[in-house]
């Protein structure tokens, strides 16, 4: 059985308070395969790049045990690309470049030897792509994970809405939430979301941590204070893959491991913006990310 993460696969320009780069490799599936290879030895992909995608590229997420067999090289073509300029606050940025490029077009393909999957991330693009990968499963997977933005709420909310009905999880931010559900109290808008078809609902806050909620429970996850935050870039798909890497571990469903794929998901997270890109998550140790999730839980540990 297998973990399957579709997403963009790209490159991407920064700039912050802190410095900037030349095209990096980035992309929503990037950061959440190398983050879910943590956990989870069966991590495949599922994306489209340019043949200006090299293979020392590619290399990095072999390298991480990462199958690529699903991801298509578009020949001719450039891969997609996105250039940004992060604030002071490192909580907004300016989008300076999008080129779509091949994943205007992306047509998912999954391999034959992808069929035997378990967890699927669904990472942020077209919902009508995302439904279209859950169709081509022959097998509905066991978990269901899918990550979307304000951008498709504004111009395909019927088709997200229709996706929503066929997952089990929804990751979004506070603003999101707000968004689609019409409610400002992030309680009664997990509620309303939680309506529309998945059983789990994750509200990002940002430096203000995660909330996870269910039909009947609430967890709050809190977030891991930095002296420095170099590159927020990614965070959040390091997130998702985290999250959905450590359920693929442990193998059971249930809201306690939730809570603790939380926890792991926003470790991974915490690495990820200390460097630029994915420069830090491409090299940690078990060591480094059990002695962060020990930090995260002392943050919200107390006796009475």
């Amino acid at each position: 059985m297998s973990l399957i993460i579709i997403g963009s696969v790209a490159f991407d320009a920064i700039e912050t308070p802190f410095g900037k780069t030349d095209k990096i490799v980035g992309g929503a599936a990037t950061y959440a395969s190398l983050a879910a290879s943590y956990f989870y030895d069966k991590t495949r992909i599922v994306g489209v790049v340019g043949d200006d995608f090299q293979q020392s590229d590619i290399k990095i997420l072999n390298d991480h045990g990462i199958d690529t067999e699903g991801l298509q090289i578009k020949h001719g073509e450039k891969s997609f690309f996105w250039a940004g300029r992060y604030h002071n606050d490192m909580n907004s940025r300016d989008t300076l470049v999008t080129e779509l490029n091949v994943l205007g077009t992306f047509d998912p393909v999954i391999p034959e030897n992808y069929q035997d999957c378990e967890y699927l991330m669904l990472g942020n693009l077209t919902p009508k792509v995302q439904q279209t990968v859950i169709e081509r499963l022959r097998n509905r997977p066991k978990l269901i994970v899918l990550d979307t933005m304000n951008f498709w709420m504004d111009i395909a909310l019927d088709d997200l809405l229709d996706t929503l009905k066929m997952i089990d999880v929804l990751t979004i931010n506070d603003a999101e939430a707000r968004q689609l559900s019409g409610e400002y109290s992030l309680v009664k808008a997990a509620k309303k979301i939680l309506t529309m078809g998945p059983k789990y609902l994750i509200i990002k806050k940002g430096e203000h941590g995660a909330l996870l909620f269910d039909e009947t429970q609430i967890f709050s996850a809190p977030a891991l204070p930095l002296a420095e935050v170099f590159d927020p870039t990614g965070a959040g798909d390091t997130f998702a893959g985290g999250f959905i890497g450590y359920l693929a571990k442990v193998g059971t469903i249930n809201f306690n491991n939730m809570k603790n794929a939380l926890i792991y998901g926003s470790a991974l997270a915490s690495f990820c913006v200390e460097k630029f890109g994915t420069e830090k998550i491409v090299n940690l140790t078990q060591e480094e990310i059990d002695n962060r999730v020990r930090e995260f839980v002392s943050l919200s540990a107390f006796t009475i």
